[in-house]
């Protein structure tokens, strides 16, 4: 093979693994609205109390969507919440460095990390997903959006759980204002009630905006 040749496969070669490496989609959620705009979302959402538990089952939401090729949800997410993100032809993440804006950690093997349904699949089944077709709860689990979905430590999601912003709040006191933005959003878009109490805690996140 001439050395010119050669030269030219190295340097395609190069710029395909680089081009693989850089993330697809922008490294946030998307919508989320300004701290006013919040506040004033946060003012018109129906206060109520939660509606039962029965007949909740994860499977009424489901996930995750193909969303493009062999890419569904929770891939998407993470190559858009991720850096130099690397997949293979199956669009599982092979390599790339994931940071939690949950708990300021970052990692490096994408099973370290879940992708969070900001309003939680059972939270939002008791406050008026439980009325919805299948169809919609689908696209309210996919929601790619509105700032429903974003990749953050394994763990900490797991000690959320379905947990409202009365119940937990994320571990860095610095996110609160964010949090509380796009918790508002999400309530906001689907029309989901709210109780007093987490009225009350997401106005207390909102001020430290």
């Amino acid at each position: 093979m001439h050395c010119t040749s050669l030269n030219a496969l190295l340097v395609a070669a190069s710029l395909a693994t680089t081009t693989l490496a850089v993330p697809i989609f922008p490294r946030t959620a998307p919508n989320i609205p300004t701290a006013a705009a919040a506040k004033t979302a946060l003012a018109s959402l129906t206060v109520a109390a939660q509606g039962p538990q029965t007949g909740y089952s994860r499977d009424l939401f489901p996930t995750w969507n193909t969303i493009s090729g062999t890419c569904n949800t929770r891939e998407t997410v993470l190559k858009r919440d991720g850096t130099g993100v690397v997949v293979n032809s199956a669009c599982t993440a092979t390599s790339g460095s994931w940071y939690s804006v949950y708990d300021g950690a970052t990692w490096t093997a994408a099973s370290d990390v879940d992708i969070d349904h900001m309003v939680p699949l059972s939270n939002a089944w008791k406050s008026g997903a439980a009325a919805w077709t299948t169809a919609q709860r689908q696209a309210f689990a996919n929601d790619l959006t509105n700032p429903q979905l974003l990749a953050v430590t394994d763990n900490v999601n797991q000690a959320k759980s379905d947990s409202g912003p009365e119940d937990w709040k994320p571990p860095l006191t610095s996110f609160y204002c964010t949090y509380a933005r796009m918790w508002v959003k999400v309530k906001s878009v689907y029309a989901l009630t709210i109780t007093s109490a987490e009225k009350t805690a997401l106005t207390s996140m909102l001020n430290t905006c």
